[in-house]
């Protein structure tokens, strides 16, 4: 055999490669959508039976401390404190945690919330950095600061746990917004579950939104093509892809804009590792690794409750933002990879653990490895012109018809955007982002996954726009 036919064999070899994957990724993202659609059906029946003001009016429900790692965010550290403080919920504390922040974050916090500096014992013993103080507000007597030595969000939110006080925590980006309800609504699965000890909520996008009195008080559609991109991404990724996996019990994803733990055994696994840029999945199946073999856990996504944060509008924040979520991915599998296929885990080992491997963390090198092999195949004459039409019209309309499901899905449920030119042009994205957006993305987590075999560590700062408020 010679070169020539060796490497027309490692071609048509690779081309039945990315047949496959791609025929294994759309069958588990259609089982995911038919999951989703029965599940937030039946949370939509029961939310009408028990609404989340019988909780607010009982005793059933569990104090939460509210932590709020803060690096540099100045610009929106006030809105966002204001709307937590206008959180409906009978007892919590909120406790921003000042990273080592360059820019005057914990000034602007203390000035507009009037904070003296106190003493406070930490109640656990997780690893962090240096504390330097800790501040009480004189108007709202539950918000604190911690001023503490630059370490990164994990070790800030270390920080937090140590000095918080109720049996829940909940981690929260210092850009996001929450509904009034929301933590009301994640208490309420805490009490229907026993079991649970993690859950996360919708995170949705806040660009284009209008803020008032940290409120979110009216709901559009950002002038950023990218932001709009990123809200048809958001709601296939929370509404079909999270809410599926909750159904299988099998989540290894909770936001780190928004989620809700107990304390106790996030302590009990060490808290969250510093020493990766994906802590929030890390901390989730390292909880999966010690609990589930015990069968002494859930951890679920709950669709309802909503968390606005702001996603980037340039290009260069976008791929830092996907390569370090790339980089995350690999990390917290590796570092748990005895996970993999292993039955004593259930449907997260024998699941979950294998999708994400194959199609998240080596998916990306066979997607963009994938197109230039095709393109070249096709070009050599390898592969017809009406395979590859066919295929890349199938691949395109699969595409779509996920995007556009999930925006349906969305009007039928929830209906945050009320206007008709909100859904059209919603429709519009979910059609186009298949031309550019979806294969931009490949290469960014594709970059990543070349940049985690290089050791890269490096965290990439996010340029914040700021929230839109009423004059």
């Amino acid at each position: 055999m010679d070169k020539t036919q060796i490497l027309i064999s490692i071609l048509y070899f690779y081309n039945y490669l990315v047949v496959f994957y791609f025929i294994g990724i759309n069958l588990i993202y259609i089982l995911l959508n038919f999951l989703s659609f029965f599940e937030i059906r039946k949370y939509a029946r029961e939310n009408k039976v028990m609404n989340a003001g019988i909780i607010f009016r009982s005793n059933f429900y569990m104090p939460v401390s509210i932590l709020v790692p803060a690096y540099n965010e100045s610009r929106n550290i006030v809105d966002s404190v204001k709307s937590m403080l206008q959180l409906h919920y009978p007892e919590f504390e909120i406790i921003v945690i000042n990273d080592g922040s360059k820019d005057n974050t914990a000034d602007v916090l203390k000035a507009a919330y009037k904070m003296t500096e106190v003493s406070l014992e930490p109640s656990s013993g997780l690893a962090s950095k240096i504390v330097h103080g800790t501040y009480i507000s004189r108007t709202h007597r539950n918000l604190i600061l911690i001023d503490k030595q630059n370490g990164g969000k994990a070790d800030a939110l270390n920080a937090g746990v140590n000095y918080s006080h109720y049996p829940l925590f909940c981690a929260l980006d210092a850009d996001s917004v929450l509904d009034n309800e929301s933590i009301l609504k994640m208490s309420r699965t805490f009490i229907e579950n026993p079991d649970l000890i993690a859950a996360g909520g919708i995170i949705r996008v806040i660009n284009g939104c209008r803020i008032e009195a940290g409120e979110v008080v009216s709901i559009d559609l950002p002038s950023s093509s990218l932001a709009c991109f990123q809200i048809v991404e958001y709601l296939r990724g929370f509404l079909f892809g999270r809410t599926g996996w909750s159904a299988m019990d099998a989540m290894l994803i909770i936001s780190g804009a928004f989620g809700i733990f107990k304390k106790k055994e996030v302590v009990d696994v060490g808290g969250y590792r510093s020493d990766t840029v994906g802590e929030d999945m890390e901390l989730v199946i390292r909880l999966y690794n010690k609990y589930r073999p015990e069968n002494k856990m859930k951890i679920k996504f709950v669709p309802d409750p909503v968390c606005y944060t702001e996603v980037p509008e340039s290009l260069s924040v976008l791929s830092k933002q996907r390569n370090r979520w790339q980089r995350g991915l690999i990390d917290s599998l590796i570092l748990n990879f005895n996970m993999f296929m292993n039955p004593r885990y259930g449907t997260v080992g024998l699941v979950a653990m294998p999708f994400f491997v194959i199609f998240e963390m080596l998916g990306p090198i066979i997607e963009f490895t994938g197109y230039i092999v095709f393109a070249f195949s096709f070009f050599m004459g390898i592969i017809g012109y009406k395979f590859c039409l066919l295929f890349t019209m199938a691949s395109i309309t699969l595409g779509i018809i996920l995007s556009v499901s999930s925006i349906l899905l969305e009007e039928l449920t929830f209906r945050k955007y009320t206007k008709v030119s909100h859904t059209l042009w919603l429709f519009f994205y979910s059609i186009i982002e298949n031309f550019g957006y979806k294969q931009m993305n490949t290469y960014f987590r594709f970059r990543g996954t070349i940049d985690y075999l290089l050791g890269s560590k490096h965290w990439g700062e996010m340029t914040r726009m700021g929230f839109k408020k009423d004059k």
